[in-house]
C-alpha cells in the first residue's frame, strides 16, 4: 500500500507565521476533503480535493485540470497562497491517494466501482486550537482515523489494519501527523484568516415567512421558515402569548444554494385557535430576537 501519511504531511507553510490579533470570539475551521473513484463516470475526475474555511469552499483541485484554483471571493485575493506550488502538492497527494484506493481493492480482491474519501483539518476558538480531525472512509464506511491523543492510527475496517501497520512502521510519521494537527494546521488557518474575515464574518439577517395549513376536522399546522441568513447557526421557536410551544424537533439548517441558509419549525394548534401565535427567531445578525406574529388574515409575513 502506498504511504499516504508522508504526502499529506508535506504541507509546507507557504504563508509565514503572522497571527491575526483577534478572532471575534468565534470558531473557525480549515478542512480538506479528498475523493477518489476507481471507476469515474464519463467526464468526471477520478480524484478531487476541496479545501474549506468554515463551510465555504476556498480552493478546488481535480485530476483533469491538475491545478489548484481559488474559489469565490478568494479568487480575487493576492498573496494568500502560492497556487502553482499548491497544485504540485495536490498532484503528489492524488498519486498516493489513488494508490491507496487500489491497494484496498487488492486486499478485498474486488476491482469494481469503489470510492475512497479522506478528511482532515483543524479548528480555532478565540485564536486557540480547539479541535482537529483526520479520517478516511471506503465506500461510505469508516476506514481508519488518527487519534492524536494516543497518538496513532485506529483501524475501523479489516483492510485498515494493514494500512495502520504500514503507516506506523516509522514512528516519525505518527509524530508528524500529531504535529500537523496540533501545530501546522492551526497556524495555516490563522494565516488564511488574514485574507478571509470579510466572507467568514459577514452577517446576513434572516427573512421570515409564516404559513398555515388546515385539513377539515383536524388541527391547523403553522410553519415558520427563516431564510437568507448567514452564518448558519439559528434558533427558531413558536410561542403562544410569549410562551414557547411544543414544536416538531428542531430541523437541520439547510444551505439555500446561494451562500445563505434556511431553516424552519412547525407546530400544530387547534383549528379554531386564535393565538396570538408568534415565531421567534434568534440569529447573530440580530441585535435582539425577532418576533413575527401569525395573522390568520395574512398567511405570510416577512
Amino acid at each position: 500500500m502506498g504511504t499516504l501519511v508522508p504526502v499529506l504531511l508535506c504541507l509546507t507553510l507557504l504563508l509565514g507565521s503572522t497571527v491575526p490579533q483577534e478572532t471575534n470570539n468565534r470558531s473557525y475551521s480549515l478542512t480538506f476533503l479528498y475523493t477518489g473513484l476507481s471507476r469515474p463516470t464519463e467526464g468526471s475526475p477520478k480524484f478531487q480535493a476541496t479545501a474549506y474555511l468554515n463551510d465555504l469552499a476556498f480552493f478546488h483541485y481535480h485530476s483533469k485540470r491538475k491545478t489548484a484554483e481559488p474559489l469565490g471571493p478568494w479568487s480575487q485575493v493576492e498573496g494568500m497562497e502560492d497556487w502553482e506550488k499548491e497544485s504540485e502538492l495536490q498532484k503528489a497527494r492524488e498519486e498516493v491517494f489513488m494508490a491507496t484506493l487500489n491497494d484496498i481493492m487488492d486486499y478485498y480482491k474486488d476491482r469494481g466501482s469503489h470510492t475512497f474519501q479522506g478528511m482532515f483539518g483543524c479548528e480555532l476558538w478565540n485564536n486557540t486550537a480547539s479541535g482537529a480531525l483526520w479520517k478516511y472512509a471506503y465506500d461510505g464506511q469508516d476506514f481508519i482515523q488518527f487519534n492524536k491523543d494516543l497518538p496513532g492510527w485506529v483501524p475501523l475496517d479489516a483492510a485498515a489494519l494493514t494500512t495502520k501497520q504500514k503507516w506506523e512502521a516509522e514512528k516519525v510519521y505518527v509524530q508528524r501527523a500529531k504535529a500537523y494537527l496540533e501545530e501546522e494546521c492551526p497556524e495555516m488557518l490563522r494565516r488564511y484568516l488574514e485574507h478571509s474575515r470579510s466572507p467568514l464574518d459577514r452577517q446576513d439577517p434572516p427573512s421570515v415567512l409564516l404559513t398555515s395549513h388546515v385539513v377539515a376536522g383536524e388541527n391547523r399546522t403553522l410553519k415558520c421558515l427563516a431564510y437568507g441568513f448567514y452564518p448558519p447557526d439559528m434558533d427558531l421557536r413558536w410561542t403562544l402569548a410569549g410562551e414557547a410551544q411544543k414544536s416538531e424537533p428542531k430541523r437541520d439548517v439547510f444551505p439555500s444554494g446561494d451562500g445563505t441558509y434556511q431553516a424552519w419549525v412547525v407546530v400544530e394548534v387547534p383549528a379554531q385557535g386564535r393565538g396570538p401565535y408568534s415565531c421567534q427567531v434568534e440569529h447573530s445578525s440580530l441585535a435582539e430576537p425577532l418576533t413575527v406574529q401569525w395573522d390568520e388574515t395574512q398567511e405570510a409575513r416577512g
